[in-house]
């Protein structure tokens, strides 16, 4: 499907669904539910093939029946809701735009936000989300084939603070924290305790603290919210956009700050042109005046 044209009407009606998001997301308490379709529909990206990624294809019936997307048709109803509303929209957008929204309306950080996702209909194979059953080096296969880092690993992880696990969806019951509908870095701090009454605590999550690699990122987040947020937010921007940089920067390989310095070193690069010429030129003009003085 083509990318699309991202007007000032488009950019227009992406601000009314931010909008209408923030107060559908808090009158329904579907927050949780929001951040799991939008990392669901990214989290499915390989960086070696460039296939999958936030493309909107978790739509599709073949894609939202694998076992990992189990609940997640209600919240891709929801979303046809708004598809309906800004036809002009892509459903990769507003997939990414309600995880954005619903992370900030329950005292996330404020993430950045780009238009201009292409849709998709291909579905990516079975298997390439979490397992919650498993252990550190499972996290590692699974994130850096998206192009994730470690950090990104645990920071993103960090999104446990929100909602709970469900036995007709994972077969796991509970929430990780004690409120979970408030972001926070509760989840770090709970991490660290080892576990606590009535809260989950998966081998997924016993890995963050268990690996000598994860755990000085759990035990930072825990001291400190604010690296938390900040970290978070980079994180997450890094998976919202996943597979869908060429539609948001004009590269395929290039994040913004690749274009923004490309864009500096070209301008640097004509500018050195621009002046060579005008120092010929005087040159010229000298050369000729003295000849014809002559």
């Amino acid at each position: 499907m083509p990318a699309p044209v991202v007007d000032s009407a488009y950019r227009k009606n992406i601000e009314k669904l931010r909008r209408d998001l923030r107060a559908f997301i808090a009158e329904k308490n579907c927050a949780p539910l929001m951040v799991r379709l939008a990392w669901h529909d990214a989290g499915t990206y390989d960086v070696s093939t460039r296939t999958g990624g936030a493309n909107g294809s978790i739509r599709s019936e073949r894609e939202y029946t694998h076992g990992a997307n189990n609940g997640l048709k209600k919240s891709i109803d929801w979303c046809e809701e708004f598809k309906a509303k800004y036809p002009n929209l892509t459903y990769a957008d507003i997939y990414q735009l309600a995880g954005v929204v619903a992370v900030e309306i329950t005292g996330g950080p404020t993430i950045d936000f780009i238009p201009g996702r292409k849709d998709s209909v291909a579905c990516p194979p079975e298997g390439r989300l979490p397992d919650a059953t498993r252990g550190p080096q499972h996290l590692r296969d699974i994130f850096h084939r998206m192009g994730l880092s470690d950090q990104d690993i645990v920071a993103l992880s960090g999104a446990h603070t929100l909602g709970r696990a469900h036995p007709e969806r994972s077969g796991f019951d509970g929430p990780w924290t004690s409120e979970p509908l408030k972001f926070d870095n509760s989840y770090f701090k709970e991490l660290l305790k080892g576990g606590s009454e009535g809260l989950l605590l998966l081998p997924t999550d016993r890995a963050l603290v268990e690996d000598p690699k994860f755990r000085p990122y759990v035990e930072a987040y825990a001291k400190d919210e604010d690296l938390f947020f900040h970290d978070y937010a980079v994180s997450h921007k890094k998976l919202s956009e996943l597979g869908c940089t060429a539609e948001l920067y004009g590269s395929s390989s290039k994040g913004a700050s690749d274009v923004s310095s490309s864009t500096v070193l070209a301008q640097a690069g004509v500018g050195v042109v621009v002046t060579a010429i005008v120092v010929v030129a005087s040159y010229m003009y000298e050369l000729k005046r003295k000849v014809a003085s002559k």
